[in-house]
């Protein structure tokens, strides 16, 4: 009976170890079997220009893996080879990168940029399918991308994950509806906090700016995209959305509202600049021949800047420009003949032909306002430079010069 006794013990404990076994095993297998939760991670705006627009990622929490991954589209490395090259052709390079959420936020509660996670009702299939494409994409064999500033970027790699998870679901209820915005409107919207900023994007787009997008276009804004995932259904009937919560606190500027650009100001500014021209004309002609290069050279610039973007970039945005008609190229070479105004001398008959040339070709930037086929909305542009290359010209453009 001893002996029975002793062996017990060890029998004991074995079965003791077996259970343990078994009950980690099952729990590991509830772990492996569990649906992960996604979300999809809004970033307020930062006051650095490329923060300007927001951002976003998609969260995945995983019991299998721990704490929750954030998988953020909108990494770049300054230091690549070639970088600024590309930037300059509109060839950049992006990458996704998987990090833990909280690391991923750390940046955002050091500057003080919001942070809000919308919880989303996707069902196991879903779920799984999304997480393992994220997780796929996140290699580094697989992580670049062709980054644009409107169809490839943080926001839209979003979207499109999110919709290849839901079957094209996303982009079925999106794609019919618009609220008249465009890029060009979203951008002007974004950058006015920097002045520098809205006047690049409003001078360098071109017509293709100015088409009406529908919200899934529209959706390249981190903001707008959380927007309209709120309004999304699943096959079910179930919003999108399940819950939200606000990680961080936005204490920098919230993002701009909308605003439209008033036409009169614009009118009146050229009207006044151009009646200034011609009274003062006769007694200050130096002092308006100094004035008059400056105007020229930063037009010259500004053309030719917009002229070798559409000849020599991928940057679609900006091409057929038509305030080339504005900010001529042609400007440049009138700057010899400012130079022998300034010095109170008689400019050539031929600069004279180049100067009415530049004055007319900015008139023609009235023509295509009221074209119906990509139209580009730069009248303000129209209603403040064509009345000063107009002075200019009268004022110069004779054998008396």
């Amino acid at each position: 009976m001893w002996l029975c006794m002793r062996m017990h013990k060890p029998l004991r404990w074995l079965l003791a170890l077996l259970l343990l076994i078994c009950g980690l095993a099952q729990a590991q297998t509830r772990i492996q079997d569990a649906t992960p939760r996604i979300g999809v991670l809004t970033m307020g705006p930062g006051d650095i220009f490329w923060e300007r627009f927001g951002h976003d990622a998609i969260v995945v929490d995983d019991p299998a893996q721990g704490a929750p991954i954030s998988y953020n589209f909108g990494y770049f490395d300054l230091d690549e080879a070639g970088f600024v090259g590309r930037f300059a052709k509109g060839e950049m390079r992006y990458l996704l990168v998987a990090l833990p959420l909280q690391q991923d936020l750390a940046y955002y509660r050091e500057v003080g940029r919001g942070a809000r996670l919308q919880w989303l009702n996707l069902d196991a299939a879903q779920a799984h399918a999304l997480a393992a494409a994220l997780a796929e994409n996140a290699k580094p064999e697989n992580a670049h991308y062709r980054y644009d500033y409107y169809t490839s970027n943080c926001a839209t790699r979003v979207r499109d994950a999110l919709d290849v998870a839901l079957g094209g679901r996303l982009k079925k209820q999106l794609e019919g509806r618009s609220s008249g915005d465009t890029y060009r409107s979203e951008s002007l919207r974004l950058a006015a906090p920097a002045t520098w900023m809205w006047l690049s994007f409003d001078i360098l787009l071109g017509p293709a700016a100015d088409r009406p997008l529908s919200r899934w276009e529209v959706d390249f804004v981190p903001r707008r995209l959380a927007d309209d995932l709120r309004n999304v259904t699943q096959t079910d009937g179930r919003p999108l959305v399940a819950s939200e919560v606000e990680l961080l606190p936005q204490r920098q500027a919230a993002e701009p509202l909308d605003h439209a650009i008033a036409l009169w100001p614009w009118l009146l500014a050229g009207v006044l600049l151009a009646s200034v021209i011609l009274l003062a004309g006769p007694r200050h002609r130096r002092l308006l021949a100094g004035c008059a290069g400056g105007f020229w050279l930063l037009c010259g610039s500004a053309g030719l800047v917009l002229a070798l973007t559409w000849a020599f970039t991928a940057h679609q945005a900006i091409w057929a420009n038509r305030n080339l008609l504005l900010f001529n190229p042609l400007c440049l070479l009138l700057l010899p003949g400012a130079w022998v105004l300034l010095r109170g001398r008689t400019a050539s008959t031929r600069w004279q032909g180049l100067l009415i040339a530049v004055a007319a070709l900015a008139a023609c930037a009235c023509l295509p306002l009221w074209l119906q086929v990509q139209p580009q909305r730069n009248g303000h542009w129209v209603a403040l430079l064509l009345p000063v290359h107009w002075a200019f010209a009268k004022l110069w453009a004779s054998r008396k010069a």
